[in-house]
């Protein structure tokens, strides 16, 4: 290690269990911790999380899927610059009908974001 740099490491599913057994026989969160050769304040706040949770495993990335496929992005694009006065509801109603599944006005309003448009909402002006 160069300059003080800290390294950050997690702690594998063994060394957390092996921790977590020490301190369920009744030893210190200091005597585990120098066992180990961290810090008190990462045994104590896993001690916690066991304590609350019951489980001492790292919890898993949950990955949420697209609700559309790069084709879709292109049709909402199309369809947004066939109609410009069209608002991301009716095109999330006109996308959702083609491709069979649900997509929000929101979603529409972030694609349209990422193809260089903006601005997809009604705007009621004075009638001049």
């Amino acid at each position: 290690m160069a300059n003080n740099q800290s390294v950050r490491r997690h702690l594998d599913a063994f060394t957390r269990g092996r921790i977590i057994g020490k301190l369920d026989e009744g030893r210190s969160v200091t005597s585990v911790a120098a066992e180990f050769g961290i810090a008190h304040s990462i045994v104590s706040r896993l001690w916690r999380q066991f304590q609350t949770t019951g489980t001492a495993i790292r919890g898993s990335v949950v990955v949420v899927p697209r609700g559309t496929t790069p084709a879709d992005d292109r049709y909402i694009v199309l369809q947004a610059r066939r109609n410009r006065r069209q608002i991301a509801g009716e095109i999330a109603r006109h996308t959702t009908q083609a491709t069979g599944r649900p997509i929000s006005r929101f979603t529409v309003a972030r694609r349209l974001h990422g193809g260089g448009l903006f601005a997809r909402r009604p705007v009621h002006g004075v009638y001049l």
